[in-house]
């Protein structure tokens, strides 16, 4: 038996960080298998689907290492509606489901304290389809339903509490629960990998696959992803959108080596390590069935280790969509033609160490290619305390006297400026880094002074004297 995962997002939204671990996780059970992912779009939402979201969603999976062209898909779940209506069909007419018109309301007006919700009302009424009427499932009165998970075990379920819920609408749509097990029919799916939160729907649609005469699928319900106040991540109140970190600049590999420690843990004392030994290692019986907190500030740290971890080019080109800007990214501050890709090269070493997020690049180098740098008025007011304009002229004419204008020699002839005036280097320093870059921290002062150069630097340093007066 070929083993043949899915996974079915909806394309009504921003991809959720939660829906690209499943993914991984499927993907990667997948390749161990020898088997096939197959990617579904479940579009049947019409009033909330959009096309752009089907390509935000292939353009994601993309980005993380799941490319277009080696899985089978993208399916659409709108396509399947006739099947989708024939099963619904099939159960009615083998007495597995019969027609309801109650409302609503009359449902609620029935309900007590200890009703498992819909009572049964129109089991044995013989309804026959007409509008308004749905379709519900007749549920076992007795027994239990056991789903197999490789994750949690053996969840069971007894039948007597699951209510005769709704598989087709009043107008003759399948809900969400039968077209799901259609679709995982038609598609031959083996294995169900998929959140936690769709386990309470699992033994339903069990219930459903043996009604339908198919064996049902293997189940794993890998655990929900929270935030810092362990709650669901939602779109609403977190930031969970895939593509706003790869726009912000975190790298594919760190997002993708992160989002598979959620729930999991390689070998060893370790949690950065190469893709390869995870998609060795990886085992969905090892995934642990608690929440899996999204701590966004451990991402950032581990973005910032592969940041560092590239080589000088790799980083240099990774950098180049935040220096030129892009579709989804906005321009940087100065115009094309004033970016000096030689300038960055010289400077790029020691951002790279600096930086935690790629969009960071932005105000570390900005200073190199704007007429005049950004002046943060905090920064400056923090600076330019009495003595500010002293120092700077006697920086100033030091500066022009330099033979070599280098950061060694730039480092000590400020310092000697600065001793002359009692200070040390690091308050020596300040204003002449704030006049120069428009703020108090950044790259180290004197390889930026370096490659900015003399006629640019010296400018800076008098607008800045002009400025004080």
């Amino acid at each position: 038996m070929t083993v043949r995962v899915r996974f079915a997002p909806s394309p009504t939204g921003m991809f959720h960080v939660g829906g690209a671990r499943s993914a991984l996780q499927n993907w990667i059970f997948a390749k161990q298998q020898g088997g096939v992912f197959v990617l579904r779009i479940e579009d049947t939402d019409a009033a909330r689907n959009r096309p752009e979201w089907t390509e935000g969603i292939l353009s994601a999976l993309d980005w993380i290492g799941i490319a277009r062209g080696s899985y089978e898909g993208p399916y659409f779940q709108s396509s399947y509606a006739g099947e989708h209506r024939a099963a619904a069909q099939r159960l009615h007419e083998g007495g597995r489901a019969y027609y309801c018109d109650c409302t609503r309301e009359d449902v609620q007006a029935r309900t007590g304290p200890q009703q498992r919700g819909y009572d049964g009302f129109c089991r044995d009424r013989g309804l026959e389809p007409g509008e308004g009427r749905a379709l519900r499932f007749r549920t076992p009165d007795e027994g239990e339903t056991v789903v197999v998970d490789l994750v949690r075990g053996e969840p069971t379920f007894e039948n007597k509490l699951i209510e005769d819920f709704v598989i087709a609408r009043g107008d003759g749509s399948p809900v969400f629960l039968l077209a799901n097990v259609v679709d995982d029919m038609s598609m031959g799916i083996t294995h169900v990998i998929r959140a936690e939160e769709h386990l309470p729907n699992t033994p339903k649609q069990q219930l459903l696959w043996d009604a339908l005469g198919v064996k049902p699928p293997v189940w794993a319900h890998v655990p929900v992803v929270v935030n810092e106040k362990r709650q669901k991540l939602s779109k609403r109140r977190d930031k969970v959108a895939l593509e706003a970190y790869r726009d912000e600049g975190y790298l594919a590999d760190a997002m993708r080596n992160y989002l598979m420690l959620l729930g999991w843990a390689p070998s060893g004392d370790r949690e950065i390590v190469p893709w390869p030994v995870i998609e060795e290692e990886f085992r969905l019986d090892e995934v642990n069935p608690s929440p899996a907190f999204f701590d966004e500030k451990k991402l950032r740290a581990f973005n910032g280790d592969y940041i560092r971890a590239l080589p000088v080019a790799d980083f240099v080109e990774a950098c180049r969509p935040w220096l030129t800007g892009t579709e989804t990214i906005a321009p940087p501050p100065w115009q094309p033609d004033e970016f000096d890709p030689a300038a960055f090269a010289a400077v790029a070493p020691l951002a790279q160490t600096r930086i935690a997020v790629l969009s960071e690049i932005v105000p570390n180098v900005d200073f190199l290619f704007l007429a005049d740098p950004l002046i943060d008025e905090a920064a400056w007011a923090k600076a330019m305390k009495e003595g500010a304009a002293d120092l700077l002229d006697a920086a100033i004419v030091a500066f022009e006297a330099l033979e070599s204008w280098d950061a060694e020699s730039l480092k000590a002839t400020l310092e000697a400026v600065g001793a002359e005036r009692g200070l040390k280097l690091g308050k020596a320093q300040a204003p002449v880094r704030v006049a120069v870059t428009g703020r108090t921290v950044g790259l180290p002062l004197f390889e930026s002074l370096e490659v900015l150069g003399r006629d640019r630097t010296l400018t800076r340093l008098r607008a800045a004297r002009v400025r004080l007066v």
